[in-house]
């Protein structure tokens, strides 16, 4: 089945180990991960995949969201880019205003500098 997948998904790990978007996912109950996970197995084996589920990030070259829309109204975002055939999955957070704050999108930023 993943020999389908346009473009597999990764987690990130830190250079100690921790999985962050990994760990947020955890922490969501199980049918906001289902639904965040829908949304990134779509992009997998959809890729390129377009508005509304996946844009590029404005003025940041590489770093792309999935959109997911969550239940009452909620939103939740995780960054990505593309590395080495996969797509790194850098940073999930709920969105709670319309402009992405910046501390989110440096967050993501800074995980993208450090892939090699």
């Amino acid at each position: 089945m993943s020999e389908d997948k346009r473009l597999p998904a990764r987690f990130f790990a830190s250079g100690t180990g921790r999985v962050p978007v990994r760990e947020w996912l955890l922490s969501l109950s199980s049918e906001d991960r289902k639904t965040i996970g829908d949304d990134i197995r779509t992009a997998e084996f959809g890729w390129p995949v377009g508005m509304p589920l996946c844009c590029s990030i404005k003025d940041q070259k590489g770093l792309w969201e999935i959109r997911s829309s969550l239940s009452n109204g909620r939103i939740a975002r995780v960054f990505f880019c593309v590395h080495d055939g996969s797509m790194v999955l850098l940073h999930g957070f709920m969105k709670k205003t319309q402009k992405t704050p910046d501390r989110e999108l440096d967050v993501a930023k800074k995980r993208m500098r450090g892939l090699t």
